[in-house]
């Protein structure tokens, strides 16, 4: 069971997008979920670069491919509404996943920039670090070589997720 912050009412932009993040992340997603997204969204986290929703949808249907069990057993969540449909979200979070018969936990900060209602922009810091890039490391080439890695690692999932296409329900 996921707890989250109750000592204030979620903000306009977060109630409407963090059941679907919610889904996303505890392996439950369905195409319903990704409309939250505008057509040339980003995700990034330490492993993939997804440019698009066809390519948010291969990260995040890998998911379950890879591990036994993921879930976000606990979030918080900060919003800064610039604009009535535009903002930041921010979910202080611990995830869990499984794999084997061993358990991970991962406390993670996800950053969802929201504009016009729809995320433009996912990342998800583990351990709240930045992700290395050419602005985050000292040498501008070790970031370029990061961020291609991140890049080819999400073009290899695409293809083998079927290139984002929604899987069959049961």
């Amino acid at each position: 069971m996921a707890s989250v912050d109750t000592s204030k009412e979620l903000g306009r932009l977060a109630t409407n997008i963090i059941p679907h993040i919610l889904n996303l992340y505890n392996c439950k997603s369905a195409a319903a979920d990704y409309e939250i997204y505008a057509p040339n969204a980003t995700f990034e986290d330490p492993l993939m670069r997804a440019h698009g929703v066809a390519q948010i949808k291969s990260a995040f249907y890998s998911i379950p491919k890879v591990f036994k069990e993921g879930k976000m057993v606990e979030y918080t969540v900060e919003e800064e509404e610039r604009t009535p449909n535009s903002g930041e979200i921010r979910l202080h979070n611990l995830q869990q996943y499984k794999i084997l018969s061993k358990t991970i936990d991962m406390r993670s900060l996800i950053k969802l920039q929201v504009e016009e209602g729809k995320v433009v922009r996912h990342v998800d810091l583990w351990d709240e670090n930045p992700l290395w890039d050419r602005q985050s490391v000292r040498l501008p080439l070790v970031g370029r070589l990061a961020e291609t890695w991140r890049r080819g690692n999400m073009m290899v999932t695409h293809v083998l997720m079927g290139f984002g296409k929604d899987p069959r329900r049961a």
